[in-house]
């Protein structure tokens, strides 16, 4: 029998309405499980941890994070898969900081939730909730988990977990991944992308808990003030997350890359991404981005926002010399970004 583990973290997936307020409001793993009377069909082996109190995805943290990769940790040699039930809004983090912290993982860890409560009669939850748990047990001839990466499955398909964003709060496909092949696309049959799917042949899970959030975030649009940037640079943070323009393109003010120069030459870390959901920041290309790749501004290729946050926290929390983070920063070390 295959033996899945169910994390219960909240989120819309286990809320019911309040008949009296209107409001919803959550309820138990169990009631979950009886609004999804098909699982009783299926050889299914559930070991259920539910938060106590369950949690809005909106409150989640690094420490949470941490307990979760613990979780899985302490587990994981006893179950074939792992289930994480999350609020959507802040799934694409997570899943993006699970990816970074489970190293060498040879296991499903698939998050899904829904956009519709569990207990509505058009709701989401159930397909999300049934097709994620055949995923995480789906197995190749030799025995091996067919999908043994950290992702989201979300209406019909199965997304790399640091590739995907949530761009959509009003439709049941509320997730996208538009730099990374879908893993899995899920209609009358399951299809399997096993070209895109990682693997880590002899791995062992090794698992870093120790991430450090120090990290700001510059969004530059046309008119930004010298205030604004002084504001951001000369914070306490030890690195800064720029989301450039189109390919990684930001103004030519001399005021704006004199600023820059000055914070990387003070010890600060810039990470240039783009503000474009698809495509990638190809530094050099234009004049400005020339400038920046001379200064040592770091670049971003195609992570999305939710990867360079969570990547950035994870290596800094590893303490590594900066040489070796910049280095590791540069490159894909769990499949979160392409280089061109």
């Amino acid at each position: 029998m295959t033996k899945i583990f169910v994390i219960y973290t909240g989120g819309t997936i286990g809320m019911i309405t309040d008949p009296a307020t209107g409001a919803l409001k959550p309820f138990t793993f169990e009631q979950i499980i009886e609004n999804v009377p098909e699982l009783k069909r299926m050889d299914y082996q559930l070991t259920v941890h539910s938060f106590n109190p369950i949690i809005d995805s909106s409150d989640m943290t690094p420490e949470i994070w941490a307990f979760l990769a613990k979780l899985i940790e302490d587990n994981y040699d006893d179950h074939d898969g792992f289930l994480i039930l999350h609020g959507s809004d802040t799934m694409a983090f997570s899943a993006s900081a699970l990816s970074f912290m489970l190293e060498g993982l040879t296991k499903p860890v698939i998050f899904t939730g829904s956009q519709l409560p569990i207990s509505e009669v058009r709701t989401d939850a159930k397909e999300n909730f049934i097709t994620a748990l055949e995923i995480a047990s789906a197995k190749l001839p030799d025995g091996k988990a067919r999908v043994p990466e950290v992702c989201i499955y979300f209406e019909n398909k199965l997304f790399r977990g640091n590739r995907t964003f949530k761009y959509n709060s009003a439709k049941f496909e509320a997730f996208r991944s538009p730099n990374y092949p879908v893993l899995v696309e899920a209609g009358v049959h399951i299809k399997y992308n096993d070209a895109a799917i990682g693997k880590c042949e002899n791995c062992i899970l090794k698992v870093h808990s120790n991430v450090n959030n120090n990290i700001g975030v510059l969004k530059l649009y046309p008119g930004i003030s010298p205030q604004i940037v002084d504001a951001v640079l000369n914070s306490d943070a030890e690195a800064i997350i720029m989301e450039s323009f189109g390919a990684g393109n930001t103004t030519t003010a001399k005021w704006f890359l004199d600023r820059l120069d000055n914070a990387i030459k003070n010890g600060k870390i810039i990470l240039d991404i783009s503000q474009c959901k698809v495509g990638s920041v190809e530094m050099g290309r234009y004049e400005t981005s020339s400038e920046l790749l001379k200064m040592g501004v770091v670049n971003g290729y195609d992570m999305t926002f939710e990867a360079a946050v969570t990547k950035l926290m994870y290596l800094l929390g590893r303490n590594y010399p900066k040489d070796r983070l910049l280095r590791r920063l540069r490159t894909s070390i769990r499949g979160e970004l392409t280089q061109y």
